[in-house]
């Protein structure tokens, strides 16, 4: 299972809390995380979901979101 990485500007548990709803949709639970200790806020996802449909669902959450 491949893992793909993206920066977002996902910075915090509130932030994280908001986006939760959308990724768990598009890439399922505990399929991803944000590394909000890492200065670039990392998303890390695994699982079935592509590309499109992650950044999809993070810039529908209000953030923005770029492959690494």
């Amino acid at each position: 299972m491949e893992t793909i990485k993206f920066k977002t500007n996902i910075k915090c548990s509130g932030c994280i809390e908001k986006v939760t709803p959308y990724l768990n949709e598009a890439a399922g639970k505990d399929n991803w995380k944000v590394d909000i200790a890492d200065p670039s806020k990392i998303l890390s996802v695994s699982g079935e979901a592509s590309e499109s449909e992650i950044k999809d669902a993070v810039e529908k959450a209000g953030y923005k979101i770029e492959k690494v």
